[in-house]
């Protein structure tokens, strides 16, 4: 069986959340947000390291607020760096030498499903990098700064970037190493791997799958949690119910 690492990077400024905690770390319907993400993979066989990064200046009161979870699931804290890239090359610095296919998360992310994973896990492991995306449904405007519409896109191939996406770890180690050379605007893991040349494959994903970013999308995440059905034994993973304050 092929062994995964998962990294939840957790060290963004959330700016556009605008609450007084930022979003990995906020309630969702009884439990961090981070934590609903987390879980879906420590339970995994496959999954031998699970690493969160956190900024350094909040890691104090993460680790006060979060300790008996981190210990009973085994879940390692990374520093966060200046810029994303930076938190997961620091994440990246502590994998196990066993592990062979790394996953990449949002933390803020906490709505995918075992059913995605599963999928986006076995498809890795074939070509050496996948990720969940869905396609774009909406017609889309480029606008210019003055809020005029110069053109429409045809939105025929285009597909919406979510997460997990997991590549070989070999491929994802060349990657960060090279990513000063390779320069440009990179947005995500999947374009630091097709810069070196490396195919990554697109699996259907769902529009289920959202990134919190505001406080609209944490009211969206719950209704989407709730309208599941409840797994059993849902609450085997969790020693304590009660959470400390941030």
């Amino acid at each position: 069986m092929p062994s995964f690492a998962v990294i939840l990077p957790a060290a963004g400024k959330s700016s556009r959340f605008r609450d007084r905690e930022k979003k990995p770390f906020v309630n969702l319907d009884g439990r961090a947000v981070w934590l609903r993400c987390a879980e879906l993979f420590i339970t995994r066989d496959d999954v031998c390291q699970c690493l969160i990064v956190v900024a350094p200046e909040d890691q104090e009161t993460f680790r006060r607020r979060y300790q008996a979870n981190l210990a009973f699931m085994n879940v390692q804290i990374a520093d966060g760096g200046k810029e994303r890239f930076d938190s997961v090359a620091n994440a990246l610095a502590l994998l196990k030498p066993e592990v062979e296919f790394v996953a990449i998360h949002d933390a803020a992310r906490p709505c995918v499903t075992a059913e995605l994973i599963d999928t986006v896990f076995q498809s890795a492991v074939k070509t050496g990098a996948a990720m969940l995306a869905v396609p774009v449904t909406d017609t889309i405007k480029r606008g210019d700064d003055r809020g005029r519409i110069r053109e429409t896109v045809p939105r025929q191939g285009l597909w919406l970037a979510q997460t997990p996406q997991v590549f070989r770890r070999d491929w994802l180690i060349e990657a960060y190493a090279q990513r000063a050379q390779i320069g440009g605007d990179i947005t995500d893991d999947a374009q630091l791997i097709e810069a070196l040349g490396h195919s990554v494959y697109l699996l259907q994903g769902s529009s289920g799958n959202i990134k919190i970013t505001t406080r609209e999308d944490l009211a969206l995440a719950e209704a989407i949690l709730k309208s599941r059905p409840k797994p059993k034994a849902a609450r085997s993973i969790h020693p304590f119910d009660d959470e400390y304050k941030w």
